[in-house]
């Protein structure tokens, strides 16, 4: 059988692969860079499991779990440790814990937010009132997450909570941002109740009882890199790997795609394009034009992360908490920060400290181009005001992820339509990735399968 060429190595394009080799497909996977598994990528330091890219991924979403499985990986499966998940928030230079029973921006416990410091008493009551919202007579159009937000609880609620808690997610700007696309739930609370409270509430009363002890985060114990490389190790020989950059994808005489590679052409019945869309959108100009145009209409942030590893001995407590979060209307550079050790066990040795500092998104992208020192040197400067720290660290890692992170703006769900509308004209092209429907690993994981079981049921 004919193999499947599929472009980018990420998480997406190796999926696709997966299933594809499980359906009996052979693939020729292209990568640029000499690694497979894009924003990916773990490295073990000391002892201590660094993640350059995403560290864990949500419980809630069967894909990455269901894949795990299949590759036996299971019982590398670690859970965030949810006992400890404190929050904070940096308000006016101090760490402020997010209220007890906050479901994203919505509150669901009357004590806790009445004693919150992060929100003043005009926010809070303004928040308390939108209990009583009404239902909206007609269906509402697609909004930005920051006018959504403000409309129910108020510009306090976009600036303390919305801003910081998506910047951390998305790497977006909450005033772009569609809450169509980004917030679906809530959009449907709206349409049904009016008041996202009141129908977070009744959604908790129905709720079935959990069980089997889920944590809200779960990764792999040594790192998701281990994904990675059961993929590749699982697919084996139907997987044949083209270190080289695509430079273009048209339709060929007799049906079909021609691929250029490095200036050599490879001949495909099927293609899958698992790059980020703006790569995709430059590979499409001489198949369709207007595709093309409508891919790379897909805006992108980029992201840096920066591992900084302490002696605790010489570092002192920190606040005990997954980590913090700083809002823009108090950011410098640093965006957010994880403990390491605090949301997952097994990945820092007991004599060390790991911070996970985030970097970039929406408005900084100019972050990337510092050298090594000067990132050090302002998130050095930032956690000595936030946490007190003052010692130097014992080793750090830096990544840099430019162009990485889709942005879902205002208008997504219709461009994504219109995409999809064209894509399906081109018979055999099939797209994978982050920047459609949805951005985590499990929603990559998810895509990639569904272009290949797209693929086996037209090829049987």
């Amino acid at each position: 059988m004919e193999p499947v060429v599929i472009i980018g190595g990420g998480v997406s394009g190796l999926s696709a692969a997966y299933y594809l080799s499980k359906a009996g497909i052979p693939s020729k996977l292209i990568e640029r860079r000499a690694r497979l598994g894009g924003v990916v990528q773990t490295e073990v330091v000391n002892g201590c499991v660094l993640e350059a890219g995403p560290d864990s991924f949500l419980s809630i979403k069967p894909a990455a779990l269901e894949l795990i499985r299949e590759l036996g990986l299971a019982d590398q499966v670690i859970g965030s440790n949810d006992h400890l998940r404190v929050t904070y928030v940096v308000k006016g230079g101090r760490l402020v814990p997010l209220p007890d029973g906050l479901m994203m921006m919505v509150p669901t416990k009357v004590g806790p937010m009445v004693a919150t410091r992060l929100l003043s008493w005009p926010a809070k009551l303004r928040m308390g009132l939108e209990y009583f919202r009404r239902r909206p007579a007609t269906p509402l159009p697609d909004r930005s997450v920051s006018e959504f937000i403000e409309d129910h609880y108020g510009k306090e609620a976009v600036d303390y909570l919305a801003e910081p808690l998506l910047a951390g997610v998305y790497g977006g700007d909450p005033t772009r941002l569609s809450v169509s696309s980004v917030l679906t739930r809530f959009v449907e609370l709206e349409a049904n109740y009016g008041s996202l409270t009141r129908g977070t509430l009744a959604g908790i009363r129905h709720r079935k009882p959990a069980t089997g002890g889920g944590t809200l985060f779960r990764t792999l114990k040594g790192g998701l890199h281990q994904l990675v490389e059961a993929m590749i190790e699982s697919t084996g020989k139907a997987l044949t790997q083209i270190q080289g950059e695509a430079e273009s994808v048209e339709p060929a005489d007799g049906g079909g795609y021609r691929v250029r590679v490095d200036g050599n052409w490879i001949r495909a019945r099927r293609v899958v394009l698992g790059c980020q869309a703006w790569a995709a959108g430059a590979l499409l100009k001489q198949a369709d034009l207007q595709l093309a145009e409508l891919l790379e209409g897909i805006p992108y942030s980029s992201s840096l992360t920066l591992a900084l590893a302490y002696r605790k001995a010489e570092l002192g407590p920190l606040p005990d908490g997954f980590g913090f979060l700083v809002p823009k209307a108090e950011r410098g550079r640093l965006v957010a920060c994880t403990f390491v050790a605090t949301k997952f066990s097994h990945r820092v040795p007991g004599d060390l400290v790991v911070l996970r500092c985030f970097l970039g998104g929406a408005g900084d992208d100019a972050v990337l181009a510092e050298s090594d020192e000067s990132v050090v040197g302002l998130v050095a400067g930032e956690l000595r005001k936030i946490l007190g720290i003052t010692t130097a660290p014992a080793f750090y890692r830096i990544a840099r992820w430019p162009r990485s992170m889709a942005q879902y703006t205002v208008g997504h769900a219709a461009r994504v339509a219109q995409i999809e509308q064209r894509r399906q004209r081109l018979d055999g092209l099939h797209l994978a990735g982050n920047a459609y429907h949805g951005i985590g690993i499990p929603d990559c994981i998810r895509m990639g399968r569904q272009a290949a079981e797209s693929i086996a049921s037209a090829s049987g």
